[in-house]
């Protein structure tokens, strides 16, 4: 997203009265993302964890902003195990229900923000958005930019309290993600904390 492009975006959404809604998917397998920790002098800290076991968990996010506002954080998780004809993550489908989900929790339009994986440029998502535009209204970032999405700072707060977890099973994994997620949900400071960390700013 540009800069007049997220002008456009305000614009829109202060006609409108909607949502900026930035929207970002992660994952997580069973080996835990590498943390920073405190140890002796010279002496490395090592926790030994398994690691073994197949399946992922799969997290989509969607950081919800308005002026006036208490920020929002929507989200949808789903694990994959491994098993025959399991989906291993999300479909353009639940890419759908989920900005469905927003706008009825939200209660208004959304101006939505993502960028251009494949899954959110299939043909049933493009009739998705052409059929719903009077209350939905998409921006795609810029390949390769992660910088400008307030989302990622969301996994980045998940995974860092992950790191410290040394998990038997994928389920624990889920348990852990879950609540590290309805954590941030009752903190709106960390999702404002995220989107000023981007260097974007939704007022004026």
């Amino acid at each position: 997203m540009e800069e007049g492009d997220l002008a456009a975006g305000k614009s829109i959404a202060a006609e409108r009265g909607a949502w900026i809604v930035f929207e970002d998917e992660a994952g997580q397998s069973m080996a835990p993302p590498r943390p920073r920790s405190w140890g002796r002098i010279g002496q490395t800290p090592i926790v030994r964890v398994r690691g073994r076991g197949s399946g992922r968990v799969s997290m989509a996010g969607m950081a919800c902003f308005k002026p006036g506002r208490r920020s929002r954080l929507i989200y949808a998780i789903r694990e994959y195990r491994g098993r025959k004809d399991e989906p291993k993550g999300f479909g353009w489908r639940d890419f759908r229900d989920l900005v469905v989900r927003a706008r009825l929790q939200l209660g208004g339009p959304i101006v939505l923000v993502w960028d251009n994986v494949r899954l959110h440029l299939t043909a049933g998502m493009k009739e998705f958005i052409d059929a719903n535009a009077e209350w939905l209204t998409v921006f795609q970032l810029p390949a390769y930019a992660p910088d400008l999405n307030p989302t990622e700072g969301i996994w980045a707060l998940v995974k860092r309290d992950l790191g410290n977890l040394a998990a038997a099973d994928l389920g624990e994994i889920t348990r852990a993600v879950k609540r590290q997620l309805k954590g941030i949900q009752y903190r709106p400071g960390l999702v404002d904390g995220c989107i000023a960390a981007t260097g974007l700013s939704l007022d004026g």
